[in-house]
């Protein structure tokens, strides 16, 4: 440890006060492997019959010349395997596409609203001068600290 300290008008929600220590670590280096994640597919198109007969057949097109090969010559299991998963996954890409991610916002301006009046009822704690103005401000607190807590 190098370094502790204390905050007091830190805004935790608490009836004590934030610690904040400066702590000196060797960490072991976290090694990955090459692997890439596989991206989703968009499987939401298939619920729309358009997009579903455009897959359909252009699967189909894919698999025309692999079917045809099956009848003709003998081949492997791994190398069947193959075949179908360079007819399928292209296919999936082209015509599916990728998911997209939206992110829905997690806090708004409402919410902050009550994070800041919630940070000025924490100040009337800190600089109330008797009990009785302490008790009142900390029941204001809990109450504005529940709507924060509701409201995230």
């Amino acid at each position: 440890m190098e370094d502790v300290r204390t905050k007091r008008g830190a805004d935790i929600a608490s009836d004590h006060h934030l610690l904040i220590a400066k702590i000196k670590l060797k960490l072991k280096k976290y090694w990955t492997t090459g692997r890439t994640t596989s991206q989703k597919l968009n499987t939401v198109f298939l619920l729309d019959t358009e997009k579903l007969n455009k897959f359909k057949i252009a699967l189909s097109n894919k698999f025309q010349p692999f079917h045809d090969l099956l009848n003709g010559e003998r081949t492997t299991m791994e190398r069947n395997w193959e075949d179908i998963k360079e007819a399928i996954a292209p296919t999936c890409h082209e015509v599916l596409g990728h998911k997209k991610y939206h992110h829905k916002e997690w806090i708004t301006v409402d919410t902050l609203n009550k994070i800041q009046e919630k940070r000025n009822k924490k100040a009337a704690i800190n600089t109330s001068r008797t009990r009785a103005e302490k008790a009142k401000a900390q029941a204001e607190y809990t109450e504005v600290n529940k709507q924060v807590k509701r409201s995230i």
